[in-house]
């Protein structure tokens, strides 16, 4: 998918004969396509690629960002990577909470409409709910995961997101 342009020319008679270097810095600068120009936009490692691949459609990159306390990773989607459908379980406490921190990507709890992650957005994640997170199809996008503390914590890996579903984001 094709990104759309768009150019600011507000202010291009006061930058005078600097207005073409301007647009070249600012207007001309290629969108955010692939992992080096993505990295420049987060402020935490995008880290290596996930060991937990092939419960992903696409390709995904794990960073730990904490082992303390409440364990952290950031955890980043390259363009139209998601996970599969999983499930937290955990006897008392756990569940998950997502925070985007770059790019656009999608939440979606089964038989609820989809949520748009984009930097800032907060998604909390009780246990028991089957649910799936990743990067819309034209973006890259980052999120903190953290695991909620629990007791007999796990996650169940399910069926992936379908194509159709996801296809039907925009």
């Amino acid at each position: 998918m094709e990104r759309e342009k768009i150019v600011q020319t507000a202010g291009r008679d006061a930058l005078g004969s600097f207005a073409p270097d301007f647009a070249r810095y600012n207007d001309d600068a290629p969108a955010c396509d692939d992992k080096e120009r993505f990295q420049k936009e987060v402020f935490l490692p995008i880290g290596e690629k996930n060991p937990y691949g092939k419960y992903f459609t696409g390709q995904s990159y794990l960073a730990q960002v904490s082992s303390e306390q409440v364990p952290a990773f950031n955890v980043t989607f390259e363009p139209g990577c998601r996970n599969f459908w999983h499930i937290h379980h955990a006897k008392s406490g756990g569940g998950q909470m997502l925070i985007c921190i770059g790019g656009r990507g999608w939440y979606q709890e089964e038989g609820k409409e989809a949520v748009e992650l984009t930097p800032g957005k907060v998604v909390n994640i009780p246990v028991g709910v089957k649910h799936w997170h990743g990067a819309a199809a034209d973006s890259w996008m980052s999120h903190l995961a953290f695991e909620i503390p629990g007791e007999g914590g796990s996650t169940e890996w399910c069926e992936p997101v379908s194509d159709k579903l996801y296809g039907e984001l925009k």
